[in-house]
């Protein structure tokens, strides 16, 4: 699908019906209005919204842009059932075959014909009148159109409540002016929309993508400013479409990979393009009698793209199963495809494409009036006068208060939230038996709380497969109220939403049951995540993963997501033990810069099955040999049995960060800047350092790509040990700002290298008289010792274990320090001077050395006159 014209149309539809609906909103409110009249209700509505959410232009700024994403998506919504033909005449389009011209209703309504199915005679009647002049107006047309368009939407209310409210929101008051002028949204929505591209739901994620896009950019630049995500923020910052190979291979082999193990005859195999088949017979499973039980949730399910995709699958297995096709939509719908969402514009979306696959595959599913199950999490709290009538007389009142305020912030944590299944049951029959009786406000209590039920139900009930791509968002970005959220409920996933969503789907699989995500890929090596690797290595058997790295999403450039596609299934408890023997599937597909290249390297791997083409076999047993457990699915046997022969490289060498100054503009300076005079280049200790009276010393920050020798640049003020930089801050009574952290090492020799490298790390030799820095690590031994370490952090064997380790390029001196050092490491090469000393002379070239002798060519020919 080509999105460029989707993205143009939908960034400038924000702004348009924003700018638009904003002028709505003051005309409405004006003291002599005459909606204030005619519609008193909904004007205390709206008068109430802007005041809950700022009073004031920031108020009004609010609700414009609520009311404006809710006729937006109206507005395409009604476009597509326009486009494929599932209106009796066009709403917002011409008549079918037109390219340009007024909405089919009205050019209707002009030659007085009215669907008497969902224009009633009084809107009828006013329409009439406005068109034959009977009934005085500035703009007939446009005043007419805005009736029969309003009229429509309550139509549409009966089959999608979800996306057309009930009558009497303010909503239609807000509706947006000009609609039928040339470049109006109706028009540029008939033109983007195009019947052709109107018959791929897909359009639907991706118009709701393009049209959040500037508010994400939005947050983002707040990110840069220190600013933390709450509730408004999260859901234009987290939302991201999953291209729709991705989506394929996530559902294909989760719904697709239960019902083909319970039924190996099925020819369901046939149509799933990204299918991984088991290696190995699988005894241990879900078994599915039905296609009734094959639950599945998406617990963040944006627009819908991951449920329309299962709906195809699922439809597949109903109809090879004999089921009648006038039966099969509405079984999925309401057996099968369940999602959450905290975005309300978003769930609507979502149901609304899942009723859209439905109407494709039944002419008359509109008449049935079954809704998706999409449950958009909403806030939800009492007060304690409130709560007296919901908690039971006998029962636990802190639990049972605790549980109908659980979603007092729903709109942060969302799906995270873990609703306690028996209490669920318990609250629910007790809620049921309340006498309401003609008392309002207990009614609104009791309304209130059937919602918190409908929530909790669908939190707490298990499923056969959870599906997910879960929101990105890292806790540097996490407001206090969520950050503290995930530190108590999920420990372990406490760094990230996406880590805390896989704990999560877990918990919402049944036992054997499967999740399919699509993640960041960092919970795959780093140690943040090892708590959380653990616990999934021992509960969960990861039965494929599809390792993409970086540009797996066109829509996202650079190196800013690299991320992975995995599926677990949830191991019984008395098969944990042989499980952590029974090897997944694993494809490499970091090479590829395009999703098109990727999904050309899934299709042929899966064709191949063979290290070469970057599929390989791992368990959980091969990861739990490695330090850490990293999923480094593509070391071979032997480089992971090193780990077991071979001492880590910590407990060989003394591995230390070193000094962090706190404020390097001041104490760092390079080594030409300062006089010679006060500098001293090779002290051995610090108490010769202190001894010889000097200012400045030789510094290692790290610094570039560079191997064997070199990055000898700096100096540091370290006058009378340091005096002054381990004052800093301490001036006005605070603490030390600064870390003069692992000081005896100080002066000695080292091997070191940078904690940040682009590509590999090199390792580099330092002679005595340096202080090394926090991001200059380094290792300190004897000078047999450093040798044997400098050749071996430089081998390729170290490269390829370094890769595995730490694949994020960031090397610090944990990563660095599992390094497996073998007795073999006696036998590496000992030309270790010699490529010191090439290295050297090297560096010694550059007049910024402060070994520089002379031009190497300038001596050449003075040497040669």
């Amino acid at each position: 699908m080509e999105t460029a014209p989707l993205k143009r149309f939908a960034t400038w539809a924000r702004t348009e019906l924003i700018t638009q609906v904003n002028a709505r909103i003051i005309a409405v409110l004006a003291p002599a209005s005459s909606e204030r009249i005619e519609k008193p209700n909904a004007i205390q509505a709206l008068e109430a919204d802007i005041k809950k959410t700022g009073d004031g232009a920031k108020g009004r700024n609010s609700v414009a842009d609520k009311v404006a994403y809710t006729w937006f998506n109206r507005i395409i919504a009604l476009r597509f059932l326009d486009a494929n033909g599932y209106t009796k005449a066009g709403i917002v389009s011409p008549a079918l075959g037109q390219g340009i011209g007024q909405p089919e209703i009205l050019a209707d309504a002009k030659r007085g014909i009215f669907d008497s199915g969902v224009i009633n005679d009084k809107t009828a009647a006013a329409v009439a009148g406005l068109l034959d002049g009977t009934r005085s107006s500035a703009d007939p047309q446009g005043e007419a159109y805005s009736l029969l368009l309003a009229e429509c939407c309550r139509h549409w209310n009966r089959s999608m409540p979800f996306m057309f409210e009930r009558e009497g929101d303010y909503t239609e008051l807000l509706m947006p002016a000009n609609l039928l002028a040339d470049e109006s949204i109706l028009s540029r929505a008939v033109t983007t929309m195009s019947p052709e591209v109107c018959q791929d739901v897909e359009i639907i994620g991706w118009l709701y993508q393009f049209y959040i896009s500037e508010r994400k950019d939005e947050v983002f630049a707040g990110f840069k400013n220190n600013k933390k995500a709450g509730a408004a923020e999260i859901p234009a910052a987290t939302q991201l479409f999953t291209p729709h190979w991705i989506v394929r291979y996530l559902v294909e082999n989760s719904v697709g990979r239960l019902w083909m193990l319970s039924h190996p005859e099925s020819h369901l195999i046939d149509r799933m393009k990204y299918y991984i088949a088991p290696v190995d017979e699988e005894t241990d499973f879900l078994r599915l009698s039905s296609p009734e039980e094959l639950t599945v949730i998406d617990p963040a399910c944006g627009s819908g793209h991951m449920l329309t995709y299962a709906f195809d699958l699922l439809y597949a297995i109903y109809e090879e199963e004999g089921y009648s096709p006038s039966q099969i939509p509405s079984l999925i719908l309401t057996h099968n495809l369940y999602g959450t969402e905290i975005d309300q514009r978003a769930g609507a979306l979502s149901a609304f494409a899942l009723t859209m696959k439905a109407r494709a595959k039944q002419r008359t599913f509109f008449n049935k009036t079954i809704q998706p199950n999409i449950c958009v999490i909403e806030p939800i709290s009492f007060s304690p006068d409130e709560l007296d009538d919901l908690v039971t007389k006998d029962g636990d009142r802190q639990a049972e208060e605790a549980f109908w305020n659980q979603f007092e912030h729903a709109d942060t944590f969302g799906s995270l939230i873990r609703p306690d299944t028996d209490l669920t049951g318990l609250l629910a029959g007790h809620l049921a038996m309340l006498d309401v009786g003609a008392d309002l406000f207990r009614a609104d209590i009791v309304s209130r709380a059937q919602r918190v039920i409908r929530q909790a139900k669908y939190l707490s009930r298990q499923y056969s497969v959870a599906v997910a791509n879960p929101p990105y968002m890292g806790s540097k970005q996490m407001n206090s109220l969520l950050s503290q959220f995930m530190k108590e409920k999920y420990p372990d996933g406490k760094s990230d939403l996406f880590a805390a969503f896989i704990e999560r789907c877990s918990r919402f699989m049944l036992p054997c049951g499967t999740a399919a995500m699509i993640t960041m890929q960092s919970w795959m090596f780093l140690s943040s995540y090892e708590k959380l690797r653990a616990s999934l290595l021992a509960n969960q058997w990861i039965t494929s993963m599809l390792h993409l790295g970086a540009r797996a999403f066109d829509s996202i450039g650079g190196e800013v997501v690299s991320s992975t596609a995995f599926v677990l299934t949830n191991v019984s408890l008395d098969n944990r033990g042989a499980a952590r023997t029974r090897v997944g599937a694993f494809i490499r597909l970091v090479d590829g810069t395009s999703e098109a290249e990727k999904s050309v390297s899934l299709v042929a791997a899966l064709a191949e099955r063979t290290r070469e083409s970057d599929f390989y076999f791992a368990s959980a047993e091969n990861f739990a040999a490695i330090p850490g457990s990293p999923i480094v699915y593509w070391l071979s046997e032997k480089m992971r049995s090193t780990f077991a022969l071979g001492e880590p490289l910590s407990e060989v060498a003394n591995l230390r960060q070193g000094l962090a100054t706190a404020d390097n503009s001041r104490f760092l300076r390079e080594w030409w800047e300062v006089s010679r005079n006060r500098t001293a280049f090779a002290c051995t200790s610090r108490q010769e350092a202190a001894a010889s009276g000097a200012r400045w010393f030789p510094y290692n920050k790290g610094g570039d790509f560079r191997k064997w020798y070199g990055n000898q640049e700096y100096v540091v003020n370290w006058e009378h040990d340091g005096q002054e930089i381990r004052a800093l801050g301490t001036e006005t009574g605070g603490r030390p700002r600064s870390r003069a952290q692992n000081v005896d090492t100080y002066f000695s020799p080292s091997v070191s290298w940078s904690d940040i490298s682009s590509g590999e790390a090199a390792f580099r030799r330092f002679p005595a008289g340096f202080i090394h820095d926090v991001k200059g690590m380094a290792a300190f031994g004897d000078v047999e010792l450093l040798d044997q370490i400098e050749v071996l952090m430089n081998s390729s064997f170290a490269r390829a274990l370094l890769s595995a380790i730490a694949p994020t390029l960031n090397f610090q001196v944990g990563d660095v320090g599992k390094v497996p050092v073998t007795p073999d490491i006696a036998k590496l090469p000992k030309n270790t001077n010699s490529l010191v000393e090439t290295s050297s002379e090297d560096w010694d070239v550059d007049e910024t050395s402060w070994s520089f002798a002379a031009n190497p060519l300038v001596k050449l020919f003075s040497c040669n006159p």
